[in-house]
């Protein structure tokens, strides 16, 4: 599936974002972004003259360090390419977010930190994608110490059925109702998290609601 035949046209910019989480070896994760703005044309710069096609306008690293729990533990910017030199400045005070959560309200709390001149607004764009990315980073490391705990306690007693507590974080608590996917009338919560269905077919391995169809 494809994104419908577009009208002819000619492109006039180009924003490339990447993200990448870190599993260090002191047990703290790494999030590395970097945003790279260009143009698929020559023009001119008041600083620098002109700004070569293809040659970036915009380029930011940032590193964010978060510990277990997901608190920023070291923020670090660096702005590479920029229209004015002065830009750079906006790079300087990521430290100012340690201590934060990235949890519900992140966001509001880092934009007050660094709101208007205290940073730098293509660097507060990248926020968001950096604190899922460390999300998504966190969550196979945490099934991986879930598995190697399990497995200790199987080794230790073999006769004993070994379950994860029912108590730990599947995800439910954090995705129910947060996109059409997991929506919880949905087809995925319907199978992943029956209790949590509230849909109208029959929930995985529970009767059918009285009323409702079965087909």
């Amino acid at each position: 599936m494809a994104l419908s035949e577009p009208v002819k046209r000619e492109l006039m910019h180009t924003r490339r974002i990447e993200v990448q989480g870190f599993l260090r070896e002191d047990g703290l994760l790494d999030v590395d972004a970097r945003l790279v703005d260009t143009k698929p044309y020559t023009f001119a710069n008041d600083e620098s003259g002109e700004i070569a096609a293809g040659q970036p306008l915009h380029e930011m690293l940032v590193r964010m360090t978060v510990d277990e729990h997901l608190v920023i533990v070291a923020c670090e910017a660096v702005t590479l390419h920029s229209p004015y030199p002065e830009c750079g400045g906006g790079a300087t005070n990521m430290g100012v977010l340690a201590g934060l959560a990235l949890k519900a309200g992140f966001l509001k709390a880092a934009n007050e930190r660094l709101r208007g001149p205290l940073g730098c607004t293509h660097i507060r764009e990248m926020l968001q994608q950096i604190a899922t990315v460390a999300h998504q980073t966190m969550w196979p490391v945490r099934e991986r110490q879930r598995a190697r705990r399990l497995a200790e306690e199987q080794r230790a007693d073999p006769t004993k059925v070994v379950r994860a507590d029912p108590g730990e974080d599947d995800g439910s608590i954090r995705l129910l109702n947060t996109c059409f996917a997991y929506s919880s009338t949905g087809a995925v919560v319907r199978k992943r998290w029956p209790q949590l269905y509230t849909g109208t077919q029959p929930a995985e391995g529970a009767p059918a609601k009285e009323g409702a169809s079965a087909d």
